[in-house]
C-alpha cells in the first residue's frame, strides 16, 4: 500500500473505531429505527424519532396504491432473463438457448450492451421488489427477488475476480481511475450494491448480503493501493451513494474494512465549501452532489460529528429555499442554477425526478434528527406534486423531467427501450408511498402526511387508522384499532399552509392552541374505537417569484395547480420519448403552439380573486378567461402552464 495512503487509511480507521460500540449507518432504503433485528450495531444514537418498518404500514385505497399498482404491472413484466443478460453477456454465462440462439429479449436505452451504465436498472428492479414485497407482503415481489440474486450470484461465481460483479468489465473502473472519460461506473455499482441490500433487508434474502460483501472485498482489494491523489481524481466522476453502500455493510456486519471504504469516498472538493456555507451549486450536475449529502448524513449517524450535520443541513436549507421550484423539484437540464432566479429558467427540461428522489431520502435523515414541520411541508409539496405525478395514469410509464416550460407536457419512457436513471429510481418511488406517512419516539406516534393507511406500532400494541380524501377537501379521520398500552400522545402535523384546524374527539371539539407548523398533540388513555377527525380549510394562494413578482404559480393547500392547455401540436411519438434515441428526453422538442403563452393580464391580487372553484374536487377555472386549473400531478398526456406571466391588465 501506498505510504501516503496507508496514514490516510490508518487514521479514518483510529477515529471510527474509537466509536465502534454504537455507530452506524444505513442502507439505500433504511432509516434509524428499521430492521432492528438485522443491524450489528446501533443506529439510535443520534436521532430523536425512529422510522417504522415499512411492512408496519398498510396502504389503503388511494391514488398511492393506483401508481404501486401500475408500477408493479411495469416491473413484474421485465423478464428475470432481460434483467440478467448484460451480466451474463460480461461473464460469458448464457441462458435461455434454443436451438443454440439467444431468446432473450434484450432492454434498450441506459441497458443497451453498448451503454456504459448497463446494469443499473437491475439494481433498481432489486430495490423496487424488495420494497413491494415489504408493502404489499405478496410472495410475487420475493420470488422474482430470489430468481434475480440467485442469477447474479451465478455470473459473481463465473466472472471469479475477488468478488467483482458488474454488467460491464472492471477497466471502467480502470478509466475511472485513471481519470479518463467513462459514464459513471460507481454510480452504476452502487445501484447494485443498494438493490442487494434492500434484498436482504427488506426481502429477507441472505444470499444478497453475501453478493454484496463479495463485491466489497473486490472494492477493497482494488482501491487500497491508490494514491490520495488519485482518490480524488477518481471522484470527479459521479459515484452516486456508493458510501451508503460500504457504510451499510459496516452497519450489517461490524466489520471495519466496509467503514474505510465509505470514508475513500468523502468528496472533499464539494463538501468543504458547504462547511463554510458557500452555495457553490449554480452550474453543478444537482443530482451528482445530492448523494454526497446523503453520505454525509451518514457520517453523522456515525460519529456524531455536529458539522457533517450542519454541512447536510445547509445543503438543505440552500435547496429547498433558494433552488426549488414550486413543486419541490429543482434543477434546469440536471443543473442548479444562480439562486431564486427561478424565473428564468422555466424551459421544459427542469425538475430532474432523481434529484427529487435523492432529496426525500435527504428530508427522511434531517427529519429524524430535527423533526421540524418545515422538513414535512417539503416532504409533501414535492410528493405531491412531482413523485405522485411523475407516472403516466394510462400505462405507468416515468418522466425524466416536469417541464416548467409553459405549453409543455410530460415525456414519458418506453417499457424497455429507455431505462434512464429516473425510471429506475421511478421503481422505487412508486413502492414506497408509506415510509414517511409516521414516525416515533419512545412514547408519542407522529402523524406526518396525511395518506389513507394504518400503522401498527408493534412494540405499543398500538393500532391506528387514518382515512381522508385529502388533498380534495382537509379532513383526516384516525380510529383508534388497538392499544394495549397505557397512555400515548398523537403528534399530528399542522401544515405551515394551513390558517385553522378544527380537531375533535370522539364528537367532542377540543380546543387548540398549536399554532400551524408545528404539531397538535394529544395525549390520553386512548381506546379502541377512539375517533380523532382534523379538519385543516384549504385555501387558495397566488405565489410570485423571489426574482419576479410578475411571475406567480398557483396553489391549493400544498398542490400546485397548473392550466390545461390541450394537446394540439402532439403527434406520435409524443407523450413518449423516441426510443431509438437514449436521450430524448434531453433534445425533445414540444411543438408548441403558437397562440399557447402564459400572459394572465391580471394583478396578483386580482387573480387571487378571480380563481373560482368548480363543482369537482380540485378543479378550477379563472374569471374571465377559458382556463381550467387541476393539480399538476393528475395533468398527463396533454400540454400545461405552472407559472403566469401576470402583465399589467
Amino acid at each position: 500500500m501506498n505510504s501516503k495512503y496507508k496514514s490516510y487509511f490508518t487514521y479514518v480507521s483510529t477515529m471510527l473505531c474509537l466509536l465502534a460500540q454504537w455507530i452506524q449507518v444505513q442502507a439505500q432504503s433504511h432509516y434509524p429505527g428499521q430492521h432492528q433485528g438485522k443491524l450489528a450495531l446501533n443506529d439510535l444514537e443520534h436521532t430523536q424519532l425512529q422510522a417504522f418498518d415499512l411492512s408496519d404500514i398498510h396502504l389503503l385505497e388511494s391514488r398511492f396504491t393506483e401508481n404501486m399498482q401500475r408500477e408493479s404491472q411495469w416491473i413484474m413484466s421485465l423478464k428475470v432473463s432481460q434483467l440478467l443478460h448484460s451480466f451474463q453477456t460480461n461473464a460469458g454465462v448464457y441462458a435461455g438457448r434454443e436451438g443454440g440462439y439467444m431468446t432473450v429479449e434484450k432492454l434498450g436505452g441506459w441497458e443497451s450492451l453498448d451503454c456504459e451504465l448497463r446494469g443499473h436498472s437491475t439494481g433498481h428492479i432489486l430495490s423496487g421488489l424488495s420494497l413491494l414485497f415489504a408493502t404489499t407482503g405478496d410472495e410475487q415481489y420475493k420470488q422474482k427477488g430470489d430468481s434475480l440474486v440467485t442469477g447474479l450470484a451465478e455470473v459473481q461465481k463465473a466472472l471469479n475476480q475477488n468478488g467483482y460483479l458488474s454488467a460491464y468489465p472492471q477497466y471502467l473502473i480502470d478509466r475511472n481511475i485513471a481519470g479518463s472519460s467513462v459514464w459513471a461506473p460507481w454510480y452504476t455499482l452502487h445501484k447494485l450494491f443498494a438493490g442487494l441490500l434492500d434484498q436482504y433487508l427488506y426481502g429477507d434474502n441472505p444470499q444478497a448480503l453475501e453478493i454484496a460483501e463479495g463485491m466489497a472485498y473486490w472494492a477493497y482489494q482494488k482501491l487500497s493501493s491508490l494514491t490520495d491523489e488519485e482518490r480524488k481524481r477518481m471522484l470527479k466522476n459521479e459515484f452516486g451513494g456508493i458510501n451508503d453502500s460500504f457504510y451499510t455493510l459496516y452497519e450489517l456486519t461490524g466489520k471495519e474494512e466496509y467503514q474505510k471504504l465509505g470514508a475513500f469516498f468523502y468528496h472533499n472538493d464539494v463538501l468543504e465549501p458547504l462547511a463554510q456555507q458557500e452555495d457553490i451549486l449554480s452550474k453543478k450536475h444537482a443530482n451528482t452532489y445530492i448523494p454526497k449529502l446523503i453520505g454525509l448524513c451518514r457520517a453523522y449517524e456515525i460519529q456524531g460529528n455536529e458539522s457533517d450535520r450542519d454541512i447536510s443541513t445547509f445543503f438543505w436549507n440552500t435547496v429547498v429555499s433558494h433552488h426549488s421550484f414550486i413543486t419541490g423539484s429543482n434543477s434546469d437540464k440536471e443543473k442548479f442554477f444562480e439562486p431564486d432566479h427561478i424565473s428564468e429558467h422555466l424551459t421544459g427540461y427542469t425538475g430532474e425526478s432523481c434529484n427529487v428522489y435523492n432529496m426525500l431520502k435527504l428530508t427522511r435523515h434531517l427529519y429524524a434528527y430535527n423533526p421540524e414541520i418545515e422538513y414535512v411541508d417539503f416532504y409533501e409539496k414535492a410528493l405531491y406534486n412531482h413523485i405522485l405525478g411523475q407516472q403516466d395514469t394510462q400505462t405507468g410509464m416515468v418522466s425524466y423531467f416536469l417541464p416548467m416550460l409553459p405549453g409543455a407536457h410530460k415525456v414519458y419512457s418506453t417499457p424497455t427501450r429507455s431505462f434512464w436513471c429516473c425510471v429506475g429510481t421511478g421503481f422505487e418511488n412508486q413502492a414506497k408511498y408509506g415510509e414517511f406517512i409516521y414516525y416515533h419516539d419512545a412514547s408519542t406516534l407522529y402523524v406526518n402526511l396525511f395518506i389513507p393507511s394504518q400503522i401498527h406500532w408493534k412494540e405499543k400494541g398500538f393500532k391506528l387508522k387514518q382515512t381522508t380524501e385529502f388533498p380534495k377537501n382537509g379532513t383526516i379521520d384516525l380510529y383508534v384499532e388497538e392499544n394495549n398500552a397505557h397512555t400515548n400522545e398523537l403528534a399530528i402535523r399542522y401544515p405551515s399552509w394551513a390558517d385553522q384546524v378544527e380537531v375533535t374527539i370522539n364528537g367532542q371539539k377540543k380546543k387548540i392552541k398549536e399554532k400551524p407548523g408545528h404539531y397538535i398533540r394529544l395525549k390520553r388513555n386512548w381506546k379502541k374505537g377512539d375517533h380523532i377527525q382534523i379538519v385543516f380549510p384549504m385555501k387558495l394562494q397566488v405565489n410570485p417569484t423571489k426574482d419576479n413578482p410578475q411571475i406567480a404559480a398557483i396553489t391549493y393547500g400544498p398542490v400546485v395547480l397548473a392550466g390545461r392547455m390541450g394537446t394540439e401540436g402532439m403527434e406520435t411519438p409524443a407523450p413518449y420519448s423516441n426510443p431509438a434515441l437514449y436521450n430524448d428526453y434531453y433534445t425533445y422538442e414540444y411543438h408548441i403552439p403558437a397562440d399557447i403563452n402564459n400572459e394572465l393580464h391580471k394583478s396578483t391580487e386580482a387573480l387571487q380573486k378571480d380563481i373560482h372553484p368548480t363543482d369537482t374536487p380540485l378543479r378550477f377555472t379563472i374569471e374571465g378567461t377559458d382556463i381550467h386549473l387541476a393539480p399538476i400531478y393528475d395533468i398527463h398526456r396533454e400540454r400545461y402552464i405552472i407559472y403566469w406571466n401576470l402583465t399589467k391588465p
